[in-house]
């Protein structure tokens, strides 16, 4: 079973429909194409990745299909419709026609009202995913792990996936009620978590050592079935750089066995996508 980076994404500044990152973030703001990715791909011996969207937009789908369809490491697309919108599945049906499409990423983080993903247009939406062969990525904070937990009850058929493990306050030292909540919605099956974004969550000041008892944690209440490597690149860049962050992810794995390994480099993330391996 070869290796797979669970979430990464490609960006080209100047298209008109992606202003993220913004010039202030200078360590990332640039264009990142497969060519920049595939040396560090093949130093971690990684064969195939998910190509996640990073702006909220039908044109930024379009450009990942694009780029996917060029791209033999790409295995699957993450990308983003409009949840709210009756255009919903029509877009879906469209972007379906993509072998490669795998679901979608409405970037809830950034969207004040914690709740909204539970409003009937957006519930509409999520019921159509299963029928559909298509996935949820949920990119939340934890202030919305309550809400992911009673839509996985309410759609226990839908596949859903928390990035980077629901951003907890790692800088700060918080673990509480991060913790709880994380462990309630492990207890719904249908939700997998990433191993991801965490040094990013951590700061400059990231060691192995803090990130310790938030992996650990995942780990014990998910197990490795249910969890992904991600490296989250480029958007690591901002704290630490892939080789970093796959020697700190192999580190807080070092104490599995060698099925339980693999499950979170590679077989977690190939189930979960429908990834032929």
């Amino acid at each position: 079973m070869s290796h797979i980076d669970a979430h990464q994404h490609y960006w080209t500044l100047g298209l008109g429909h992606n202003d993220w990152p913004p010039p202030e973030l200078s360590e990332i703001h640039r264009d990142f194409t497969p060519e920049d990715l595939r040396p560090h791909l093949a130093a971690a011996g990684i064969t195939k990745t998910v190509l996640v969207q990073a702006a909220p937009n039908l044109a930024e789908t379009e450009f990942l299909l694009d780029v996917a369809e060029r791209e033999g490491t790409v295995a699957a697309v993450v990308g983003w419709v409009d949840v709210w919108s009756p255009a919903a599945r029509s877009d879906l049906e469209r972007f379906k026609r993509h072998p490669k499409f795998r679901g979608i990423r409405p970037m809830l983080q950034g969207l004040e009202d914690t709740f909204c993903i539970l409003q009937p247009e957006a519930m509409r939406t999520l019921e159509m995913l299963p029928g559909l062969g298509l996935r949820f990525d949920a990119l939340i904070q934890p202030r919305h792990l309550p809400v992911i937990t009673a839509l996985a009850d309410r759609l226990p058929d839908l596949p859903i996936v928390i990035d980077h493990g629901a951003k907890p306050f790692i800088a700060k030292g918080i673990i509480e009620p991060w913790r709880a909540d994380m462990a309630a919605l492990a207890g719904r099956r249908n939700v997998c978590v990433k191993l991801s974004g965490l040094v990013t969550e951590a700061g400059r000041g990231w060691t192995v050592d803090r990130l310790r008892p938030y992996v650990l944690h995942l780990l014990d209440v998910f197990g490795p079935e249910r969890m992904m490597f991600g490296s989250d690149w480029p958007v690591v860049h901002l704290d630490a750089n892939y080789e970093k962050w796959w020697i700190a992810a192999n580190e807080l794995l070092r104490d599995l066995d060698e099925s339980a390994r693999l499950a979170v480099l590679g077989t977690s993330a190939a189930r979960f996508y429908g990834i032929d391996s």
